[in-house]
């Protein structure tokens, strides 16, 4: 029986990760360097380590880790200032509270990112358990983020599904043991997911009783 539902964020919630591909794109564009979506899709879902490391790379040295940071940065949160959620995030939160089911979330960036956004989205009194880069030593795609929520909501993995929209993601609730449900945006379409339990395009092509039907029905 499902009893709870963990949400990722960053690209779930909302679509922060387009956003910064296009900035990253953006900036390599104005040095006549192309960002292929592909490479930019493969760092989705976990930390930033490996892709400033490549960003820095193909800005050859022009600019730094931390100058790239700061730049990226300023163009994201400029691009931002429109913030809206996915379509159909706040109809699954309802549903989810119609339903008794407990709502967690596992993010891989940091909290004051993450409240931040849901704040603004008044958004934040749906989550029970929120578990962010600052309380694991490892992001996804280790397990780490999703074992917390789990515990911290009181349920067995088996009883909830997680709702990704990355490979890295999709890996890390797999490997927690969760049902995984994956809704890809514009950018994450095009990544290779390994495993998950059903495939949707938004929260708006299913309710979250019929998902919650699918997934149970596939575990009979």
């Amino acid at each position: 029986m499902i009893k709870a539902i963990v949400f990722d964020f960053d690209g779930l919630i909302v679509d922060t990760e387009s956003v910064w591909y296009e900035v990253y794109r953006e900036m390599l564009d104005e040095r006549g360097v192309q960002l292929p979506i592909a490479e930019f899709a493969s760092y989705i879902g976990t930390d930033t380590t490996e892709l400033y490391n490549y960003l820095e790379r193909q800005f050859a040295n022009e600019l730094t880790k931390k100058e790239i940071a700061k730049e990226s940065l300023r163009r994201h949160q400029e691009k931002m200032k429109t913030l809206a959620a996915r379509e159909g995030v706040v109809d699954y939160l309802e549903e989810a509270k119609a339903l008794g089911l407990k709502i967690g979330l596992a993010s891989s960036s940091y909290r004051d990112w993450v409240t931040n956004f849901l704040g603004e989205l008044n958004l934040l009194d749906y989550f029970e358990v929120m578990q962010t880069r600052d309380d694991v030593e490892k992001v996804k795609p280790h397990p780490a983020l999703y074992q917390n929520a789990i515990a911290k909501l009181g349920v067995l993995p088996s009883e909830a599904i997680a709702f990704e929209d990355s490979a890295n993601g999709a890996k890390a609730a797999i490997a927690a043991g969760l049902q995984c449900v994956i809704v890809p945006n514009p950018l994450s379409q095009h990544l290779q997911f390994e495993k998950y339990h059903l495939r949707i395009a938004s929260m708006k092509e299913k309710k979250l009783a019929d998902v919650i039907n699918t997934i149970s029905a596939s575990l009979k």
